[in-house]
């Protein structure tokens, strides 16, 4: 994919950087194709390396205390800014805390204002007039579509004859817009041409160009948007695979999600992530997350197609903790079981080639 980057991002994450609520700015830290990530913003981190707090890893991405500080530094580091990327997901969508009021002076300062969030920024009357001030634009990505833009499933969904892999997972936040990437990234490392179909604001903030918005669908349209998106990836570019980003999981009471996905988007394998350490749905205490194996069997059950493969986000495990983790997944499951933002996606690539070029093959 060529890279088209929209301008220099400032990526705000104040109070949520490291936690679940800043995935936004997670993956903007990892990869984007469409800004170039000039800084992040919390201030319980100001002065480290994005790649290190996050990761482990610089990158050479500086965190900023506040927003006139970010501007000010990159302006004289000759990159000055030209966007304002609200990194945050809290649950439910919404706005918090000082966050407007953060927004409001990146305005002052000139800077395009692009949110993902459930509250619309463009709709506020002193940002949008401040904007129009300023000749900066506010893009809300959550915006409903015009209802005259949106599909409806018809079916089309069967002329896609290249292989179609879907990542859920067993909860949200929990990794599989990141493993989606790594895995596109190993396949076309090795020569094959990948699409991505995004299904959330993250993935069209870092360049897929093949992506919805599930947050702002109308029920009736999910499964059309989910299936044209596949047939124009399909049709467009005659990939030898596209890969599904999911969204929630199957059973989380707040976030149910891949219904859709295995209903419209018909992928013939599943790749399955899920973070061992957690006991309960993230943000919902007293909500315990049923064993890997008991999710494992209700994708198949519903999809009649295999998961051939258990990705693991390695949160609160680490060395021979991490390992036996690991471990008892593959027992448990009997399944090929990875750490692929610790170790990379070339073991489960190779899981995933054999099905390239016959994707209706039988389970070995």
């Amino acid at each position: 994919m060529v890279s088209r980057h929209d301008g220099n991002a400032l990526v705000y994450c104040e109070g949520a950087f490291c936690t679940t609520n800043g995935k936004t700015a997670h993956g903007l830290v990892r990869f984007t194709q469409r800004y170039r990530v000039i800084g992040i913003i919390d201030s319980r981190y100001a002065g480290r390396d994005a790649g290190e707090e996050l990761d482990g890893k610089a990158n050479g991405i500086p965190i900023y205390g506040s927003v006139k500080t970010a501007v000010e530094e990159s302006k004289n580091k000759g990159i000055p800014a030209t966007h304002l990327v609200v990194g945050l997901a809290p649950d439910g969508g919404r706005l918090e805390g000082g966050a407007r009021k953060d927004i409001e002076e990146a305005l002052e300062l000139g800077l395009n204002i692009d949110c993902g969030l459930h509250d619309f920024l463009s709709e506020d009357r002193v940002l949008s007039a401040l904007a129009e001030k300023k000749d900066v634009r506010i893009r809300d990505i959550r915006m409903p579509p015009p209802r005259e833009k949106l599909h409806f499933f018809s079916g089309k969904i069967e002329e896609v004859n290249c292989l179609r892999v879907a990542v859920l997972g067993t909860d949200s936040a929990v990794g599989k817009r990141t493993t989606a990437w790594l895995l596109v990234d190993a396949l076309r490392a090795g020569g094959y041409n990948v699409e991505m179909v995004g299904t959330g604001q993250t993935a069209w903030m870092q360049g897929a160009r093949y992506s919805i918005m599930f947050d702002s669908l109308i029920n009736d349209f999910v499964t059309g948007e989910i299936e044209h998106a596949v047939w124009s990836a399909w049709y467009e570019t005659k990939p030898d695979l596209i890969v599904i980003e999911g969204q929630g999981s199957l059973m989380n009471p707040a976030y149910p999600g891949g219904f859709e996905i295995l209903a419209a988007g018909r992928p013939q394998i599943v790749v399955l992530q899920h973070a061992p350490a957690r006991k309960d749905y993230d943000g919902f205490p007293g909500y315990p997350i049923q064993p890997v194996t008991h999710q494992i069997q209700a994708i198949e059950i519903l999809s009649g197609r295999p998961v051939i493969a258990v990705t693991v986000n390695h949160e609160g495990l680490e060395g021979e903790t991490l390992d036996k983790a690991i471990e008892s997944i593959r027992s448990d499951t009997g399944l090929p079981t990875f750490d692929v933002l610790g170790d990379g996606a070339a073991g489960l690539a190779k899981t995933v080639e054999p099905w390239i070029d016959d994707p209706d093959r039988k389970v070995q």
